[in-house]
């Protein structure tokens, strides 16, 4: 490996992690790669809060990777955890599906519709694509092909014949009270709080213990496929392993040096991957610190297996703008991909490389990520003349790109409120939208829509799905003449200012001048009196009649920033509804 410099940037979490993971690689395994890890169930859609377990150590290990450092990034497809229960919010998934708990979820059947093999494969699909369009670089590993070919058996084996040691470090907190059943009119239990790493599987499986005794290893039925199974026997110097089936009362002898239809317990089977793979830096979710946790349990457990455990934060989850702490068992929750048809790609990376992990935060569905876009683009206009604070600036390189190279981006970034709100009005008529685009500014015109592309793209998308169709813009097709013949003088005059300026001022600058110029030429100032030079009185004056103008021309008392609004209808129609 080279020798690079450690960061010495104390603001920036990612840089720090990188530190110390170099410096744990090179004490753990000097001269290999890096490996961190992150580990997806795709027992459902892959949520958000699931991303924040890959964008965590994918900043990091791309920091590496910037450092001149071969870094592996290990995604575990946990595919041949349990199906565990008919989810929600599915659709074509209805109750019939119960004869599937238990089996893997490669051994489900896709929903119906899908074009996917099976279920794993179905909601791998869609993260995948989100991944690659993020510019997460991973190894993807299968868990259904690593147990089935055998890739394990050495650990599994190990695991069984030590399965006296494993117990009496699970033993420790056995005595801890499992959390009671839900009584009629209790709030029920999160179930995010309960799905190690958020979709680890960890609440898919029990530790491992029976009354027969102590087995690490969970078979799967050889006749209705399910994990329903209770080791009843096992001889270490033969392998052999009986198993009965609670479900359809199979019961067969195998030999488990032989055998590849099963998997060693959650609590056993992560610790034993720290170790098969060599992981130095893994994150895990806020519910992994309580005591008993899997990866607590796990620390002392990956030891057996002649293993560390990773370093890596514990991580907060991540939320939905107008909604509670999401979770996959639920259905209906906002995917990596749901996110991404509504947002660029550095955005949604943003918003995870500028808060560190401890730290959670939410993802606008809603008005909010008009915001956010503004805030972003504040954010790249310092980047552009320096003025940027250190940490910011490294956010938005990890944002905009990885060692990779940049990811494509937006030509002529324009603000993402102002496409909204042309889509909004245009119903996606690209003429149209063409035509007030350009007209924004007059002196630099657009030449083709795909300069504003894919940020055009994702507003529309916005507009159409996030937006309620009350809240949509319809602009009038005839003037409001009840409205404009009952105004007094002053309002009829505030009209005639509006109406007399539109021509030289028409862009968004000139509109933005004018609209709010005409309360302060009304009370006798210049229209370029600021706001230290203003009596308070004119900001009532300003609503006042930005209220009239939103009334005359689209019906209601708010709507899309006015500018925008005036170039969208056009001179001519502006001042057809503005006219009695």
């Amino acid at each position: 490996m080279p020798i690079v410099a450690q960061s010495t940037e104390t603001t920036d979490w990612v840089s720090r992690f990188a530190d110390e993971v170099i410096e744990e690689s090179e004490r753990r395994a000097p001269g290999k790669p890096v490996v961190v890890a992150s580990g997806l169930s795709p027992s459902g859609p892959i949520h958000l809060g699931n991303l924040r377990e890959v964008m965590t150590p994918h900043l990091v290990a791309d920091e590496i990777r910037r450092r001149g450092y071969t870094v592996r990034h290990l995604i575990s497809w946990d595919d041949y955890d349990r199906y565990r229960k008919v989810p929600a919010g599915i659709a074509g998934i209805d109750a019939s599906w119960a004869e599937h708990i238990g089996k893997p979820l490669t051994s489900v059947p896709a929903p119906a519709g899908s074009a996917y093999p099976n279920w794993a494969e179905h909601f791998k699909a869609a993260m995948t694509e989100a991944l690659a369009d993020l510019g997460v670089e991973y190894d993807g590993i299968s868990q259904t092909e690593q147990y089935t070919s055998g890739a394990y058996r050495e650990q599994i084996l190990f695991a069984m014949k030590h399965r006296g040691d494993i117990d009496a470090i699970l033993e420790q907190y056995r005595t801890k009270k499992a959390p009671a059943k839900k009584q009629q009119g209790q709030k029920p239990v999160d179930e995010a709080e309960l799905e190690a790493a958020e979709g680890s599987g960890a609440a898919a499986e029990d530790d491992g213990s029976s009354t027969s005794g102590y087995y690490p290893y969970k078979p799967y039925c050889g006749q209705c496929g399910t994990d329903l199974t209770t080791v009843t026997s096992y001889d270490d110097e033969t392998t052999e392993l009986t198993y009965t089936c609670t479900a359809c009362e199979f019961s067969e002898t195998v030999r488990l040096n032989e055998f590849n239809r099963g998997k060693l317990v959650w609590k056993v089977d992560w610790p034993m991957r720290w170790a098969h793979e060599g992981v130095v830096f893994e994150p895990s979710g806020v519910d992994h610190s309580s005591p008993g946790s899997s990866f607590q349990v796990g620390g002392q457990i990956v030891g057996l297996f002649g293993g560390k455990q990773p370093i890596g934060p514990m991580y907060a989850f991540v939320g939905i703008s107008g909604m509670a702490k999401m979770s996959s068992s639920k259905g209906g929750v906002p995917t990596a991909s749901d996110a991404l048809r509504i947002m660029e790609p550095q955005l949604l990376r943003w918003l995870y490389a500028r808060r560190r992990p401890n730290q959670s935060f939410k993802i606008a569905f809603d008005q909010e990520i008009q915001r956010l876009y503004d805030e972003w683009d504040k954010l790249a206009g310092k980047v552009a003349d320096g003025s940027v604070l250190p940490a910011d600036a490294a956010a938005y390189s990890r944002a905009v790109g990885t060692a990779a190279g940049e990811l494509p981006r937006t030509p002529r970034p324009m603000a993402y409120r102002t496409l909204a709100s042309v889509a909004d009005i245009t119903a996606g008529a690209e003429d149209q939208t063409l035509r007030i685009l350009s007209e924004l500014d007059p002196e630099n015109p657009l030449a083709s829509l795909d300069e504003v592309r894919p940020r055009l793209d994702k507003a529309e998308t916005w507009i159409n799905t996030q937006v309620p169709a009350e809240e949509r813009t319809v602009v009038r097709d005839e003037p409001d003449v009840e409205l404009i013949t009952s105004l007094d003088e002053q309002g009829r005059e505030s009209l005639r200012l509006l109406l007399d300026g539109l021509e030289r001022n028409w862009s968004l600058d000139g509109l933005t001048h004018l609209v709010y110029g005409v309360p302060k030429v009304q009370a006798g100032f210049s229209a370029d009196a600021t706001a230290k030079e203003l009596p308070a009185e004119i900001k009532v004056a300003q609503r006042t009649f930005f209220a009239r103008l939103y009334h005359l021309l689209v019906g209601r008392d708010t709507g899309p920033r006015l500018p925008t609004l005036l170039l969208a209808v056009g001179q001519d129609r502006v001042r057809k509804l503005l006219s009695a």
